[in-house]
């Protein structure tokens, strides 16, 4: 098939929920500062670094095809929580996410070849029950919070201590399926494969 876009993201969930959708894609991992500003609100934060990937991609490779960015951010009482230094790190993100309701924003950018620039954002609410001590240590051990914002994964082991979820479960795992495919649609992207329906 036919590559549709630029992926700005290594991040292997990403890829993975591509794959769900059935898009034929590249991958070039973006290196921007993704540092929140001074007061920053989260959304504000997210959209931003998502059009920042997308730019820095872009113009790193000059591509010719329409380039996809993401980012997300785990916000525990109107602070985000970025993605663990270290596992002593992690576990102190863990324990302040235990027995909370906190929201994950997660932003999705699409740069076209034109420069025209489009953004969806998803806003979701997680729920976790209490996360005991044993089990902290368990998990920052077997290094599953690192590189993750919020330092845990709804996909992975953390999902035993998650009693509720309202949003989008893609958009927590790092890209909103529903807000992607919208995007793709009104750039003219085609999510159905060319087959003979005859």
């Amino acid at each position: 098939m036919t590559v549709q876009l630029l992926l700005a993201s290594g991040s292997s969930r990403r890829r993975e929920l591509l794959d769900q959708i059935g898009l034929e894609y590249e991958v070039f991992g973006a290196a921007v500062d993704e540092t929140a500003l001074a007061g920053e609100a989260a959304a504000d934060y997210v959209c931003r670094i998502a059009l920042e990937k997308a730019r820095w991609a872009a113009s790193a490779t000059r591509t010719h095809l329409p380039v996809l960015a993401a980012d997300t951010a785990v916000v525990l009482n109107g602070q985000i929580m970025g993605k663990p230094a270290d596992t002593d790190h992690a576990a102190d993100m863990l324990r302040r996410l235990s027995g909370q309701t906190h929201k994950v924003y997660s932003a999705v950018s699409l740069l076209l070849p034109a420069g025209i620039e489009d953004l969806r954002l998803s806003i979701s609410e997680v729920t976790f029950g209490p996360i005991d001590e044993r089990w902290i240590a368990f998990y920052c051990a077997i290094k599953e919070p690192m590189d993750k914002a919020g330092a845990y994964a709804i996909q992975g082991r953390a999902a035993q201590h998650i009693s509720r979820l309202a949003g989008s479960y893609s958009g927590v795992m790092g890209l909103p399926l529903f807000e992607t495919a919208d995007l793709l649609r009104c750039a003219g992207i085609p999510l159905l494969p060319e087959v003979n329906l005859n």
